[in-house]
């Protein structure tokens, strides 16, 4: 069965990447798209916090493209890494904040999925990470490009999955702590994606 261990989640032993979700890279995106996005995010960030597992946030070039937006201000609690590098392991501090996490499972969001978000899974699969890349949890500035990250990250051998796939994966069984707060999150998301 060592062959479906890539396709697993355990809270022990993931960590909730939030890959550059900045100010002004804010305004490229469709903003239903976008919308979507951040409440995918809000609600990974909150059951990671349910959960008691692990975010780590990156920045690429903030003095250019400003800090993680407000609306994932929690994002940014333990500190966030920046880069210049459009990959987070090209960036040495990213590297050594995994390594000190001792993880194995990286669920993957942010922007832009087809540069940033991509290669930063390549480098995860090369590094040795199970990688749980969220399809509602990503945006380019145009559609195509997210579907072409999408298919290329599955292709490299990324788990392609949503957010309520990977809540409920990291929840396993309804008799958990979790399971009614998380339960909320997800409630609550799908009220606010109604209204877009």
């Amino acid at each position: 069965m060592a062959m479906l261990d890539r396709f697993k989640l355990d809270p022990h032993q993931a960590v909730l990447l939030v890959v550059d979700v900045q100010e002004k890279l804010a305004p490229t995106f469709p903003e239903k798209d976008y919308r979507s996005m951040l409440a995918t995010i809000d609600m990974l960030l909150q059951g990671a916090a349910e959960l008691k597992m692990p975010v780590v946030t990156t920045e690429q070039y903030p003095q250019g493209l400003g800090p993680t937006v407000a609306e994932l201000e929690r994002a940014c609690a333990g500190g966030v890494i920046e880069k210049t590098s459009f990959g987070c392991c090209g960036e040495p501090a990213f590297g050594r904040k995994l390594r000190e996490l001792g993880r194995s499972q990286v669920i993957v969001t942010g922007v832009e999925a087809h540069i940033c978000v991509y290669q930063t899974v390549l480098g995860l699969l090369e590094s040795g990470y199970h990688v749980h890349l969220v399809r509602d949890g990503i945006c380019s500035r145009i559609p195509a490009d997210r579907r072409t990250a999408l298919g290329l990250a599955r292709a490299a051998g990324a788990t392609v999955t949503c957010a309520e796939t990977v809540l409920f994966q990291l929840v396993a069984d309804a008799r958990a702590d979790a399971f009614k707060a998380v339960s909320k999150l997800i409630r609550q998301r799908w009220d606010l994606l109604r209204g877009l």
